[in-house]
């Protein structure tokens, strides 16, 4: 692409942020239209992947996100009694593979400062409609903004605009979501793990340390407990009732929320599930939670966004025009994403329901399972972001796993703010 492109992208998430940061580089002229009046994270934290890293390094962030991070070798989940159900550890993988807990404001402020060359964004600016044919948006207030080459939606999973470029194939809200919050890391004793904990798929709280802020030195723990999106609302009616829960399941952590304040201090979340044959239509195409929403179960929403943004960008550079990029960008994006869809789906009831017969049989047969050396290759193959359709892998650059080798050498205390 040699043409300077006039482009667009909605929504100021990661992959709205990414993408304005990385086309911005390649000198294109890019505005960024926000719909809240104050641009800022949504969330506590999350565990970015080694897929999700690459694009970070890519981007000349690796070191500040390692240096706010912390780095995870296990996830860990079991039952309330204290039976193994998940046991996964990525040097299992390869040796220099590791996830890094982030919180979501760190994410957000480190993308946010390094896009500073050319930046345009239009906060509190929310688009009604998109005219992908002629490349104009027009926002709530009626005003028109036209003249666009190629615009990117990227609003998100609950996103309004999708159904504009192209009709989804599967669009619903799943029956379970989560409440999340930031409690501070302290003396907790799993300082380099995801840690879980499941009664059934009735219940199931998270801890996962993810570290500091540019703003805040003192180091964080996500926080997180499924519920039904319908229940959340009724939380604020018995608040005791919901700490009794908690600490049946996990007294530990409900230790650590004695003083966050409920359901006020907790961030309600909620989930679809969106598929799209195609992802673009004219000079218009989809990215992040908007082609490609979700269950959380795989943790990789922020990953798969961070890399739409990476394989936009390079389409655009290979591609002559705009129409041969997109088609290039969603061949190459749906080819790894395929597997991640299935399995999300698949996990989904085995964690979140009220099912009991599934959940027993998870109990029963995950972690045997798990310790297989086909079924435990496949598992961290998915975990790490690196599977590729069923059997392929996604390919890291050398230059990137020697810097995350020099990474595994350092201490994980230094990460978690000890």
């Amino acid at each position: 692409m040699t043409k300077r492109l006039r482009v667009a992208v909605v929504g100021y998430g990661s992959g709205g942020q990414a993408t304005a940061l990385l086309l911005s580089r390649d000198g294109h002229d890019v505005q960024v239209f926000e719909r809240v009046a104050q641009p800022g994270p949504v969330g506590a934290g999350f565990l970015l992947q080694p897929v999700g890293l690459r694009v970070l390094w890519e981007l000349g962030l690796l070191d500040a996100a390692l240096a706010h991070g912390v780095r995870i070798g296990r996830l860990f989940g079991e039952t309330a009694a204290g039976r193994p159900v998940m046991d996964m550890r990525y040097a299992e993988l390869d040796p220099v593979l590791f996830g890094l807990g982030l919180q979501r404001g760190a994410m957000f402020q480190l993308l946010d400062a390094a896009w500073q060359s050319g930046r345009r964004l239009h906060a509190g600016s929310a688009i009604a409609s998109v005219d992908a044919e002629a490349g104009r948006l027009i926002d709530g207030g009626g005003n028109v903004h036209a003249g666009f080459d190629l615009i990117v939606v990227a609003d998100g999973s609950a996103s309004s605009l999708r159904g504009q470029i192209a009709p989804a194939v599967l669009d619903r809200p799943y029956p379970w979501g989560a409440q999340w919050c930031l409690v501070d890391q302290a003396q907790w004793p799993w300082a380099d793990e995801l840690r879980q904990r499941y009664v059934a798929a009735r219940r199931m709280a998270g801890m996962l340390p993810v570290g500091t802020r540019p703003d805040d030195p003192v180091p964080k723990m996500s926080f997180f407990w499924s519920l039904p999106s319908a229940a959340m609302e009724a939380v604020g009616d018995a608040p005791e009732r919901w700490r009794d829960a908690l600490k049946a399941v996990w007294p530990e952590a409900a230790e650590r929320l004695a003083a966050t304040a409920v359901p006020h201090g907790l961030a309600p979340a909620r989930y679809r599930d969106a598929m799209h044959r195609r992802w673009h239509r004219g000079r218009a195409v989809l990215l992040g939670d908007a082609a490609h929403a979700m269950s959380p179960q795989l943790g990789q929403g922020v990953n798969m966004a961070l890399l739409d943004a990476l394989a936009l960008r390079d389409a655009l550079r290979v591609c002559g025009k705009v129409p041969e990029a997109l088609a290039a960008y969603q061949a190459g994006r749906r080819s790894h994403l395929g597997v991640y869809h299935f399995w999300s789906r698949w996990l989904t009831p085995l964690f979140q329901s009220d099912r009991r017969v599934a959940p027993a049989l998870r109990d029963a047969l995950f972690h045997p399972l798990s310790r297989l050396p086909g079924g435990r290759g496949q598992m961290l193959r998915v975990l790490t972001g690196t599977r590729c359709g069923w059997w392929g892998t996604v390919a890291l650059p050398a230059a990137f796993l020697d810097r995350l080798a020099t990474e595994v050498r350092r201490p994980v205390e230094l990460h978690a703010g000890a």
